[in-house]
């Protein structure tokens, strides 16, 4: 069972839109949706389509409590573009905890990059020095295994970067860290990591943001349609070419 909110490390935003009004941040219709946004268990999902506004919003959070847009613990500094919205700066963030030396804002697409950072950056958190020797997806899951005091992780897609049997072990991870203590926002398309047992999940959508049973996410529908009806599917989608 999944901690409640009374003992998240954060457990809501606020965002005043009155310091956005030319940002293209208020012209995402799920995102304006949003004043205040709260979160009632340590594990929360972010889900929606692509563009839907779940990984900006993750970014915002993740620049609001301090962490570097690109990536890394709070110690980390380093820019390799100019591409961050401006939510951050508009949006308040409701701390219960303080957020702790072992959280982490991890984004699979610039991995890489911060893989190159970690040998500098890194504070006795794994052995970081071989991250490039590994492969992507060993790489990826060796920073989220090597983090494991009770903190703040967000992680934007981080399936992206993972077969599916090591997704199951992330899953099994997150479970572990979370009934320690440790809180975790996750933006992701992976109906693995959804069902995560006891997660919050939100939606992003035309309706806005708006909590999701796990049954009722695209990601599980369409893999379950796609499992169970693979050979009719393919005919509609592919014709006489299948």
């Amino acid at each position: 069972m999944l901690k409640s909110m009374d003992d998240l490390i954060v457990s809501g935003l606020r965002i005043d839109w009155n310091m956005l009004t030319d940002s293209y941040v208020s012209r995402i219709p799920s995102l304006r949706s949003i004043d205040e946004l709260e979160f009632h268990k340590n594990v929360t999902f972010l889900v929606g389509e692509n563009g839907s506004g779940k990984s900006t919003l993750l970014e915002g959070i993740a620049v609001a409590c301090g962490f570097n847009a690109e990536g890394g613990t709070r110690n980390y500094r380093f820019s390799t573009y100019d591409d961050t919205s401006d939510l951050a700066k508009a949006m308040t963030i409701y701390r219960q905890y303080a957020i702790g030396p072992s959280s982490f804002f991890l984004r699979a697409e610039s991995f890489f990059t911060l893989a190159t950072q970690a040998r500098e950056y890194s504070r006795g958190y794994g052995d970081m020095s071989r991250l490039h020797e590994m492969s992507h997806g060993e790489g990826f899951l060796e920073i989220l295994l090597s983090h494991t005091g009770k903190g703040l992780y967000l992680m934007d897609e981080p399936e992206s970067a993972l077969s599916t049997q090591r997704q199951l072990t992330l899953l099994e991870h997150m479970y572990r860290m979370a009934n320690d203590g440790s809180q975790f926002i996750i933006a992701t398309h992976s109906p693995i990591l959804l069902g995560l047992p006891d997660a919050e999940i939100l939606s992003f959508d035309e309706n806005g943001v708006h909590p999701c049973d796990y049954e009722d996410t695209d990601s599980y529908q369409i893999t379950r349609v796609f499992i169970n009806h693979r050979e009719s599917l393919l005919r509609h989608l592919l014709g006489n070419e299948t």
